[in-house]
């Protein structure tokens, strides 16, 4: 009976060692930077950010200092374009170009834009981060083609593999996001 109890609490001590592996495991590969930023906004833009975590990770990996091949910057890869039309729509309090990579602009303009895209599409998350990726032009002509959509309320198919990729990835990272903030809500 001893040598079984030993056992078994040798078992429980490995169990909890790979346990705590994998969670130090998954916080490497899935980040949680600028949490009180990212929550900030999300709260800010009635988003979850979960959702805005995995839109960061998908975009940039959480590295602010990223700018894509078509000039997309910062965490949320925001093109200047996209820049543009939002600081017209929100204040942002010392504003400059020299600013957009500054995770607290990035994000800022980047949960504004999420808000907007949620506003015309029903809140729904895997159209917008269709949208996000490809346009919400694009998603909209998508909605309305029978092809892509049967109701025009949801893709049955996305017709771009980069956005169809896009949107899947984000939705396993918001799983995973919403899995380990759960997690540092309970520790806190």
């Amino acid at each position: 009976m001893f040598k079984f109890i030993r056992w078994l609490i040798g078992f429980c001590i490995f169990i909890a060692i790979c346990l705590f592996a994998l969670y130090c495991t998954i916080c490497i590969v899935f980040p949680i930077k600028y949490i009180d930023t990212i929550e900030k906004y999300s709260q800010k833009y009635d988003l979850d950010p979960a959702f805005v975590c995995a839109i960061i990770k998908t975009e940039s990996n959480f590295k602010p200092e990223v700018t894509s091949h078509k000039g997309a910057m910062g965490l949320m890869q925001l093109m200047p374009a996209t820049v543009d039309w939002a600081v017209e729509k929100i204040p942002i309090e010392d504003f400059s170009y020299d600013t957009i990579q500054e995770p607290e602009t990035n994000i800022q303009i980047g949960c504004w834009v999420l808000n907007f895209l949620g506003n015309q599409f029903g809140e729904n998350d895997e159209l917008i981060a269709a949208a996000y990726n490809a346009g919400s032009g694009t998603v909209s002509k998508w909605l309305g083609d029978t092809k892509y959509s049967r109701d025009g309320e949801y893709l049955h198919y996305i017709p771009y593999g980069e956005t169809a990729n896009y949107v899947k990835k984000v939705k396993a990272y918001e799983k995973i996001y919403s899995f380990m903030l759960d997690i540092n809500e309970q520790v806190k």
